[in-house]
């Protein structure tokens, strides 16, 4: 254990954590889905979270604190976040597959540097950086700017998902979006680093050319970060999970899963 966790232990915190699992237990790992900064447990309990368990994999869905139905927490840092994942994999009857979302793909990250997973699924990763914020910053400024100053980030319909989503649904799933704790906001902008990942598990990535939040560059050089080339949904918007053609992402999420050797 490293010393700073020694020293400063992360405060525990109430999480809410959702789940489904096949009528069928076939002993396939479970997986535990984790949302971006805003979304809570809720944005895989829509589609993702049932169309695994439909597929034979127990699926779980948390909410990091803060968000969702788990304890608030306006001072939460990406470390704690880290921290939130790892215990509620630690629970989970077996070597869990951790797949992350958006700014949740970054805490996923920090995650396997303290939790062997069995793999990793990075989807639409945000790993940070000015590169991010700045497309960011033009195409919604106004939901952009206020994060800078500890205010939150407001992500719009049009950054989030495609024309092809029918704009009630778009709208019920913005006005569900929360707030991320502002020193966790503050550390994308100096993109921070992750250790290593113990025992060098298998790690996915995939997202859409079309995402108004992640340029195509940034999952290039996420993907490169773990040795392969992400896999592509064009037509897409940042919430893949939520948009319209939601169940091709987690059907090649659930092949590859299928096919890949599990962690050494």
């Amino acid at each position: 254990m490293r010393g700073r966790e020694w020293s400063r232990p992360v405060r525990p915190a109430r999480r809410e954590v959702l789940s489904a699992t096949p009528e069928l237990e076939e002993g396939r790992p479970p997986l535990l889905f984790v949302p971006g900064f805003g979304h809570g447990a809720w944005a895989f309990a829509e589609h993702w979270l049932g169309h695994a368990a439909s597929r034979g994999f127990p699926a779980y869905a948390m909410s990091l604190r803060g968000h969702g139905g788990s304890e608030p927490a306006p001072e939460a840092t990406l470390r704690a976040y880290a921290h939130d994942v790892v215990q509620v994999a630690a629970g989970l009857p077996r070597q869990a597959v951790l797949v992350g979302h958006g700014a949740g793909a970054l805490v996923v990250a920090h995650a396997l540097a303290r939790y062997p997973a069995r793999s990793a699924v990075l989807v639409a990763p945000v790993f940070g950086g000015w590169g991010v914020f700045g497309a960011a910053l033009r195409r919604n400024p106004s939901g952009t700017l206020p994060a800078v100053f500890g205010g939150p980030l407001r992500l719009s319909r049009n950054q989030l998902f495609s024309r092809d989503l029918p704009d009630a649904e778009a709208r019920r799933h913005v006005a569900r979006l929360g707030r991320a704790g502002r020193r966790a906001q503050w550390a994308l902008l100096g993109e921070p680093e992750a250790e290593p990942a113990v025992g060098a598990p298998p790690v996915l990535v995939l997202g859409s050319p079309d995402d108004r939040v992640v340029p195509t560059s940034t999952l290039n050089r996420v993907a490169r970060r773990y040795g392969s080339a992400p896999l592509l949904f064009p037509g897409m918007g940042h919430d893949l999970m939520l948009d319209a053609r939601w169940a091709e992402p987690i059907d090649a999420i659930l092949d590859w899963l299928e096919k890949e050797p599990a962690a050494h």
